[in-house]
């Protein structure tokens, strides 16, 4: 018997998701699925932040379900790509999805072609944006923009000092305003250079 997670969402606090609920229900009895758990929100669709949908997911990463059943596809995400998304990482979890209203069931050979199709979308958008971004680093190298976090101005001399003097590694880091493991670095590579000069 396969296990089923319900997500339901509605947008305002004075929406009911129970006609999402009974529709999902009777569908589930008809396949023969045993409800795990149902996930809910009352949020709008556009907000970024959804503590069911990231519980329902954090769940399908853990295996705790086989089949992720929602009423509408615009019940599930807040955009096109984000919908995209979460089926294309459904996909990968061999978690199959269907959607009541639009009856798509990607567990069926039409439902596998919908996600082959989707997968080659969300594939394509992660594509594009990895050739803007290249785009932008190429046109600031070429006017001679740094790329990056700007280079440290450490005055080297001066952590020795303050070193010897008996600072501690923390002292020294919010004295200098720099990270404990770049005061070690500086600290290691003067001890090395000692060492090579002595040699």
């Amino acid at each position: 018997m396969k296990r089923a997670a319900l997500y339901l969402r509605v947008s305002t606090v004075d929406q009911h998701p129970e006609t999402q609920v009974y529709d999902l229900q009777q569908m589930a009895a008809q396949r023969g699925y045993e409800i795990a758990k149902e996930y809910t929100d009352r949020i709008s669709g556009a907000k970024a932040r959804r503590p069911g949908l990231d519980e329902m997911m954090r769940d399908a990463r853990r295996g705790r379900f086989d089949v992720v059943m929602v009423w509408a596809c615009d019940r599930i995400a807040r955009s096109t790509r984000h919908f995209l998304e979460v089926l294309d990482e459904l996909n990968r979890l061999n978690i199959e999805f269907i959607s009541f209203r639009e009856q798509i069931d990607t567990g069926g050979p039409l439902g596998r072609a919908i996600v082959v199709i989707i997968g080659a979308i969300a594939e394509l958008e992660r594509s594009l944006i990895v050739e803007r971004v290249r785009a932008g680093m190429r046109r600031a190298r070429l006017e001679g923009r740094h790329i990056g976090r700007p280079a440290l101005d450490l005055d080297h001399a001066a952590i020795r000092r303050d070193r010897q003097r008996g600072m501690s590694l923390g002292q020294l880091a919010r004295e200098h305003r720099v990270s404990r493991t770049t005061i070690h670095r500086v600290l290691h590579e003067h001890a090395r250079t000692a060492q090579e000069n002595v040699a």
